[in-house]
Order: C-alpha cells, then structure tokens, then sequence
C-alpha cells in the first residue's frame, strides 16, 4: 500500500505516525511522570519527619527492648513443639515445678490462624509465680494468657502461704 503513494504522501504518513506516537507518549509519560514526583515528594517529607524524630542509638535499643519479640505462626505441630519447649523452659527458669503441660481443644479460626491452648498447672513460691509472668514476654510464640489462677492453703501458717498452686492457660496461634 505504501508503495502506491508519492514521496511526499509517505513523508505525509511517516510524520503523521511519529506524531500520533509522541502525542501517546507525551500523554502517558507526563501521567507516569506527575506519579514519580508524588512519591518522590511523599518520600522526601516521610524522611523528614524520621529525622525529626532523631533517636540516638542508646535511646533506640531501649525501645527495642521493651517491645516483645514474636515468631510468626508455623504449621500446627511444629507450633505446638516451639511454643511448649519455650514456656517449659520459662517454667523451669522460674523454678516452678509443673505437670506435663496439657493442649486444649484449637480455638474457632480467625482469618488464617487457629487459637492453640496450652494449659499448665504448678507449684511454686509467689514471687517465682511473678518472676514468670514477667518474664512471659520474652516467649516469642506467646499470644496471651487466657486464664490465671493462683490460689494458696488458707490453713497453712502464715510464714508458710508462700506457696501457691497456679493455673495458667497461655496461647499461640497456629496455621
């Protein structure tokens, strides 16, 4: 077809098709172009801010330390063997002496999670039954606690009350 035209007709042509071209280009390169510059934009103010803010290290690791450390969830059995050696270790190191730790029925699911419960009974001194619940944060597979009870012998001396017998229930999720 192009060979029936004149030379000035395929110049016509050519000329017509590279403008056709430029105008797509110009059009969404300039679209594109105005997008590059929001988040430029958007990026340069978000540094700013964080710059603003301005921890120093020492300030940095502090939070750090505060905030609790969490594992994402893993497949149901290799969860429940993570999460049961992580707390019977934590019992241990806050010297209460525990039964085996019995797994309740799995929670309803929420979104892709199942709720694993683990259910522990024990005995110990009063403030080892607080060193471990301070310490609970430290369990990277822990969720929360769903039930604690602490309960110690009225008929004992008073020197001797001390002791409790604690029930706690912790949770995971699993997949």
């Amino acid at each position: 077809m192009l060979e029936r035209l004149s030379a000035s007709e395929r110049r016509t042509v050519k000329i017509g098709a590279a403008c056709a071209v430029a105008i797509l280009v110009f059009t969404f390169g300039k679209k594109w172009y105005d997008d590059w510059s929001d988040v430029r934009d958007s990026l340069t103010a978000t540094r700013e801010k964080l710059d603003a803010i301005g921890l120093d290290e020492a300030k940095q690791k502090a939070l750090f330390a505060i905030v609790p450390v969490f594992e994402m969830p893993k497949a149901e059995e290799q969860q429940m063997f993570l999460f049961r050696d992580k707390f019977n270790e934590q019992l241990k190191r806050a010297g209460i002496k525990s039964e085996p730790l019995q797994v309740l029925p799995l929670g309803k699911k929420k979104g892709e999670y199942r709720l694993l419960r683990m259910k522990c009974t024990g005995k110990g001194r009063f403030g080892q039954v607080l060193d471990l619940l301070a310490n609970l944060k430290e369990n990277p597979y822990l969720v929360g606690i769903e039930e604690m009870k602490i309960q110690c012998d009225p008929k004992k001396p008073q020197d001797q009350r001390q002791e409790v017998e604690l029930e706690l229930t912790v949770s995971t999720f699993v997949k």
